[in-house]
C-alpha cells in the first residue's frame, strides 16, 4: 500500500512554527505505531543553504549523508525517528538545477520545458521518493501562501490530491490570530483571507492551526469554522509555549493526530506520549539551575545555534537542571596586552558562568575574543566546551600561551602565520569553490580509554557529523601533546584529529564534528549531557567557596 500524505502550509506571516507543527504531527503519528518520514521544501532560489548567511537563514543543520539542509530538519530529527537525507530537503535551486541538467542531456526529446508539468513533477517525484519506505509522510512547503516562489510547491500538492484522492490526502494549514492592542480584541480576518488565497489555487485545508499569544474564546473558533470551510474541532490553537517541547502535547489535548487520522482513513492504537510529558514535567519543574556562556560570532540571531541551544537544553533535562545560556558576542571581548603586561579587561564578561562554550563559525571576525575566552576557561578551571571552530580556537590559545608559540594561528585566519596549527583539508587544497566543498556528514571516529569523551560515549567507536574546511596540523602534534594536550579522537586511519582534551581539568574538550546534530530531548547527547554535569558541579564549587571566603572575612 503506498504512503499517504500530510502537507502543511502556512500563511499570513512566516516564522509561525510550521517546522515544529509538522514535527510535533510526526512526532504524535510515530506514538500510535505510525512510520513516517518527513521532508521540507524551501522555495528560495539557493541550491541549499550551505552559503547562506547565519543571520539571514539561522543554522545549517546537516544530516549523516552530507547535506547541508534547513534548520527545520533538525526539529524533524529531534522530535521523530525519521532518518533524514539529502532527499528531505529540496529548494527550489535544486530543483531548477535538476530540470536544467535533463535538459541539456536531452532527456525533454527537444520538449518545451516549463514550469507544469515539469517542475511540478520533479516536485511529486521528490515527494514519492521521500514516501516509498513509510505509512505516512509529512511534507512542509516553506514560506507563506501567496508569495510567487511558493506556488510550484502549492500546485504540486493540489495535483497530489487529485491524483490520491481525499483519503489520502490531509492539508493543515498555519495561520496568525493576532492581538490588536488598541482594539483589546483578537481577529480572525488574516486567517480568513489566508484560506481564501488557498482556495484560490484550489487547495481546501483540512485542519487549520492557528497561533496565537493567549488563548482563543469558542465563538471565534466558530467563527473561523464557518468561515474556512472547515469543522469546529478542526480549528486547533497553537498558543505560546515556553518549552518547545510542550507542543506535542498541546496538539495532542486537542486530538490534532485523531483529526489527521479521520481524514486518512486510518485506525492505530492510542498515542503513548508518557516519555514526552516526562520531559515537559522535569522542564517546568527543575531543582536547579546551570548557567552557560557561549561566546560566538552570530550570537544577535539565536537561530544561528538552534541545534546547539536544543542540546544544552537536552543536557540539562538530564539533570533536572534549568538551563540558563547567556550569548556573547566574541568581539566584545577583545582587548590587547599592553606594554607586555595582560590586559584582563574580559574577565568581568565571563565571570560567574558554570561553564563555557565555543561553537563553531567561519572567518576571523571575533577570534581573539574566542582566544581570550578558551584561556580564561583553562587557567580559571571552568569548564569549558569547544565545538568545531571552538576546537580550532582552543588548539591556537593552547600553542600560543601554554607551548610558547606565540604566533600560532589558523591559515584560514592568518595566511602568513609561521605556526600553522590549523590549516585547510588536504583534498581541498586548490578548490575555492563555497558550495558543498567541506567535510560534510557522518565520519567514524576512534577514542583514547579513559578520556573524557570514552567516558562519555561509553565506547572507543563513534559516528559523528562533519561540516568544516580546516583540520588540526600533526606536524606539531609533539610540540602540543608535549606541553599537555591529549589527542583523545581521531578518524580510524588517524589522519584527522577529532577530539582535544587537557587532563587535570575539571571538563576541558574541543571536537571538530558538531554533536548537538544528533542530540534529542529523548535521548541527550552524552558530550553535552557530561558538560552540563561537569558545569553544574563546578557552580557548586564556586558557590561553595564564596561561601567560605565570606565566612573567613565575616570571623
Amino acid at each position: 500500500m503506498s504512503a499517504k500524505y500530510i502537507f502543511v502550509t502556512g500563511g499570513v506571516v512566516s516564522s509561525l512554527g510550521k517546522g515544529l507543527a509538522a514535527a510535533s504531527i510526526g512526532c504524535l503519528l510515530e506514538a500510535r505505531g505510525i512510520k513516517i518520514n518527513i521532508m521540507k521544501f524551501d522555495p528560495y532560489l539557493n541550491v541549499d543553504p550551505g552559503t547562506m548567511s547565519p543571520f539571514q537563514h539561522g543554522e545549517v543543520f546537516v544530516t549523516d549523508d552530507g547535506a547541508e539542509t534547513d534548520l527545520d530538519l533538525g526539529h524533524y530529527e529531534r522530535f521523530t525517528h525519521a532518518k533524514l537525507t539529502r532527499d528531505n530537503n529540496l529548494t527550489t535551486g535544486r530543483i531548477y538545477e535538476q530540470i536544467i541538467t535533463k535538459e541539456r542531456r536531452g532527456d525533454y526529446l527537444g520538449k518545451t520545458v516549463q514550469v507544469i508539468p515539469h517542475v511540478t513533477n520533479e516536485i511529486k517525484n521528490a515527494m514519492r521518493r521521500v514516501a516509498a519506505d513509510c505509512e505516512v509522510a509529512l511534507v512542509e512547503i516553506g514560506g507563506t501562501v501567496g508569495d510567487i516562489e511558493s506556488l510550484p510547491f502549492l500546485e504540486a500538492i493540489r495535483q497530489m490530491r487529485q491524483e490520491l484522492g481525499r483519503e489520502n490526502t490531509c492539508f493543515v494549514h498555519m495561520t496568525l490570530v493576532p492581538w490588536i492592542a488598541a482594539a483589546q480584541e483578537l481577529k480572525t480576518k488574516p486567517t480568513q483571507h489566508s484560506v481564501k488565497e488557498m482556495l484560490s489555487i484550489g487547495i481546501q485545508p483540512d485542519i487549520l492551526l492557528c497561533r496565537s499569544d493567549r488563548a482563543v474564546p469558542r465563538e471565534m473558533r466558530s467563527k473561523i469554522a464557518a468561515f474556512c470551510n472547515v469543522e469546529e474541532a478542526a480549528v486547533v490553537i497553537a498558543r505560546d509555549v515556553p518549552s518547545i517541547y510542550e507542543v506535542p502535547l498541546n496538539l495532542a489535548e486537542q486530538h490534532v493526530d485523531t483529526l489527521a487520522l479521520k481524514y486518512l482513513r486510518l485506525e492505530t492504537k492510542p498515542a503513548d506520549l508518557s516519555k514526552w510529558q516526562d520531559i515537559v514535567y522535569r522542564a517546568y519543574n527543575p531543582t536547579d539551575e546551570v548557567s552557560i556562556g557561549i561566546v560566538g560570532k552570530y550570537v544577535e540571531y539565536e537561530d544561528s545555534y538552534k541545534s546547539l541551544k536544543e542540546a544544552l537544553v537536552h543536557g540539562a533535562l538530564a539533570h533536572n537542571l534549568k538551563l540558563r545560556v547567556t550569548w556573547i558576542e566574541a568581539e566584545g571581548l577583545e582587548t590587547r596586552d599592553e606594554d607586555g603586561k595582560r590586559n584582563k579587561a574580559y574577565e568581568s564578561q565571563l565571570a560567574g558562568f558554570d561553564g563555557i562554550l565555543v561553537p563553531g563559525g567561519f572567518g576571523k571576525r571575533g577570534i581573539e575574543g574566542m582566544l581570550n575566552a578558551i584561556r580564561y576557561a583553562r587557567e580559571q578551571k571552568v569548564p569549558y566546551f569547544g565545538i568545531c571552530l571552538g576546537m580550532q580556537t582552543a588548539c591556537i590559545e593552547y600553542a600560543r600561551n601554554v607551548c610558547g608559540l606565540k604566533d600560532a594561528n589558523s591559515g584560514e585566519f592568518d595566511p602568513a602565520t609561521p605556526h600553522r596549527i590549523i590549516y585547510k583539508l588536504r583534498e581541498l587544497t586548490g578548490v575555492e569553490e563555497m558550495g558543498g566543498t567541506m567535510r560534510l556528514g557522518a565520519w567514524a571516529c576512534v577514542l583514547e580509554p579513559d578520556s573524557l569523551a570514552h567516558k562519555a560515549y561509553g565506547s572507543t567507536e563513534i559516528s559523528e557529523r562533519h561540516r568544516h574546511r580546516y583540520e588540526f596540523n600533526r606536524e606539531y602534534e609533539a610540540v602540543l601533546t608535549g606541553g599537555g594536550l591529549r589527542l583523545t579522537g581521531t578518524t580510524p586511519d588517524a589522519t584527522y584529529v577529532e577530539i582535544v582534551e587537557i587532563p587535570g581539568h575539571p571538563f576541558f574538550l574541543g571536537c571538530q564534528f558538531h554533536p548537538e546534530f544528533k542530540s534529542k530531548p529523548l535521548e541527550p547527547h552524552p558530550l553535552f549531557k557530561d558538560f552540563i554535569g561537569a558545569s553544574y558541579k563546578n557552580g557548586g564549587e564556586r558557590v561553595r567557596e564564596k561561601g567560605s571566603a565570606e565566612n573567613i572575612v565575616v570571623g
